[in-house]
């Protein structure tokens, strides 16, 4: 359970368009270069799930989320630099994304991470990460490695041998922000 064989197996199957099932700082995600349409449609097929219902990107740092979204209010850095729990921020006019992980009023939900395994695979990669629980549309969210499906197992390219004994006590927060300053909490 080398990490960085982890994160090196991960990135091969990643780069060529594969879709990985992972540890991250909330629970086990499944996952995939942002960028590529192809793969997160692979994981929409896998999740039985709409296209409508949108997954949200892990990113690793500033550069990262400028390069995704143009303008940034004010309060989601204040909330990213206080928050004691992993936080969702859903924000506006999303780029340089796959088009089918931005929901239909045009926002993406990212959650910046400094997990080792994610962080250190995205700084690999150059690019954010998708996330969504390993779960089947509708079906309840795994708190930990055993409770994930075997459909889910089986349909992913490439699980990543880490922290299979962790259990996690919660999917994170999400807030919506606007550009015009306006916050709504989404999920406690």
């Amino acid at each position: 359970m080398d990490i960085n064989q982890e994160i090196h197996n991960a990135f091969e199957v990643i780069k060529e368009g594969g879709i990985i099932l992972y540890p991250t700082d909330t629970v086990w995600g499944i996952g995939c270069d942002a960028t590529n349409p192809e793969a997160v449609a692979k994981i929409y097929k896998l999740k039985q799930r709409a296209e409508t219902q949108s997954m949200i990107c892990l990113m690793n740092g500033e550069k990262m989320i400028y390069n995704v979204f143009k303008e940034i209010p004010e309060v989601a850095w204040q909330i990213m630099d206080f928050s004691e729990n992993p936080t969702t921020l859903v924000l506006d006019k999303p780029r340089n994304v796959a088009p089918n992980i931005i929901a239909p009023d045009n926002t993406l939900g990212i959650r910046l991470v400094k997990e080792p395994f994610c962080f250190k695979l995205m700084e690999r990669m150059k690019k954010p990460l998708v996330s969504t629980s390993a779960n089947i549309s509708g079906q309840p969210t795994p708190k930990s490695f055993k409770e994930i499906s075997p459909e889910i197992i089986k349909g992913v390219d490439y699980v990543v041998n880490l922290h299979h004994d962790k259990i996690a006590e919660k999917p994170s927060t999400i807030i919506k922000l606007t550009n015009d300053s306006q916050v709504k909490v989404i999920r406690k």
